[in-house]
């Protein structure tokens, strides 16, 4: 055990935490600060060396962690990982829906209707799915808990060419609040987080271009592009006791990019 953790800096020790779309990323980001505060981690996702790669690493700054293959648009794989995640560390106390996709970037006549579908099938049945089961074995649990799902400021913002990504946020805004009404009397809360233009593998294709990385870094306020650990930090503060009544909400992280107003 990493003797350099004291008690104020574990104070996610005993609890399990399971992160969707870990092995990279935001996720990732948010994994590797979760076991250094003393969460059992698991971490899913569809690439098992990236997830094995994240767990390897808490375990040696001594954490514990799992890593589990999965797709959660397949609803059997995302019982199957909730399961593993019980049996293994015998309770689910928090969550973080965070696996999705980006779809294919076109103007809607030049989109598929089988890539919206597969848009769909992570980011909102995905997340029902992982919802779900989470949910079952938290309540089963009897004790509080909290859930956070990647939403994407583009749920209430514009950008061309991404109607099914859109769509598929602006509707996991609306799942996000209906459940955390439904599951609130048994004090657990379920919260959105929406990300900006974050420094990704999902998004480096679109920020390869400098063309359309600054107009990006012009619009926000804070003039830069978002790093993982960004995020990462809003969702543990999420998934923490210091955000014990909130509830129900769409947390944007985008350093001002979505503020109205002029821009000098």
């Amino acid at each position: 055990m990493n003797t350099s953790l004291t008690s104020q800096t574990r104070r996610f020790a005993g609890r399990t935490v399971l992160i969707t779309g870990g092995g990279s990323g935001m996720g990732k980001a948010a994994a590797l600060r979760l076991g250094r505060e003393g969460a059992n981690v698991v971490i899913a996702g569809r690439r098992a060396a990236e997830l094995e790669a994240v767990a390897d690493t808490i375990k040696q700054q001594g954490g514990m962690a799992l890593g589990i293959p999965a797709d959660v648009s397949d609803e059997k794989q995302v019982q199957a990982m909730v399961k593993q995640t019980t049996s293994t560390f015998g309770a689910l106390h928090m969550a973080w829906n965070n696996a999705g996709t980006l779809g294919t970037v076109a103007p809607i006549q030049d989109t598929r209707l089988d890539d919206f579908d597969k848009v769909m099938a992570t980011n909102l049945r995905g997340v029902f799915s992982c919802l779900k089961y989470e949910l079952a074995a938290m309540l089963a649990l009897g004790v509080p808990g909290a859930i956070v799902n990647t939403s994407s400021w583009t749920a209430t913002g514009v950008m061309p060419g991404t109607s099914a990504y859109a769509a598929s946020k602006a509707a996991l805004d609306a799942l996000t609040r209906t459940v955390a009404l439904e599951v609130g009397a048994r004090q657990i809360r379920i919260n959105n987080v929406s990300p900006g233009i974050i420094a990704t593998p999902m998004s480096s294709g679109v920020l390869a271009s400098e063309t359309i990385t600054r107009p990006f870094i012009k619009q926000t306020a804070l003039e830069r592009i978002g790093q993982p650990e960004e995020v990462a930090d809003a969702v543990i503060w999420l998934l923490s006791d210091e955000a014990r009544f909130v509830t129900g909400q769409s947390l944007l992280v985008d350093g001002g990019y979505t503020i109205g107003g002029l821009r000098p």
